[in-house]
């Protein structure tokens, strides 16, 4: 039985899909959800030339930064009243952030979508799933989302 269940979306097809097993297993556990979501970090690169150019980031940053305050919202709309839900929004990594919460917030499950990447390309790209899977402290229930038919 689970009893604290973290639920991090990214937009997704398949964090949609997870978001929905989440609520279903929160219903049938009694649990309660912390659905997050992890605004990331601008590439590197993006600095430099800004840095150098006097360009501003700060509003790319701060809209970029509502998407998904508002992604979040719309996520934790879908809640249903009966189900305690929590919303947490962070910066950074998405699998390091989505670790450390799952630890310090005493999850005993994370369920999370999976874009379904093959082996070459989640190699090429990095898989936030992949990672979560082989780093978490506590289970991970993948999901993935419906095939296109």
């Amino acid at each position: 039985m689970f009893l604290n269940i973290l639920v991090p979306i990214d937009g997704s097809a398949g964090a949609e899909r997870a978001l929905d097993e989440a609520i279903d297993l929160a219903r049938a556990c009694n649990a309660k959800l912390t659905v997050m979501t992890t605004v990331p970090d601008l590439p590197a690169p993006a600095y430099g030339p800004a840095a150098t150019s006097g360009f501003d980031l700060t509003p790319v940053i701060r809209e970029t930064e509502r998407e998904f305050t508002a992604m979040l919202g719309r996520a934790i709309a879908r809640v249903p009243e009966e189900i305690h839900a929590a919303e947490l929004l962070t910066h950074g990594r998405a699998a390091s952030r989505i670790v450390e919460q799952a630890a310090t917030g005493h999850h005993d499950l994370i369920v999370m979508g999976s874009r379904g990447r093959g082996d070459v390309r989640s190699l090429l790209l990095g898989s936030v799933s992949h990672s979560v899977l082989n780093t978490s402290p506590t289970a991970v229930l993948i999901v993935h989302a419906e095939p296109d038919n």
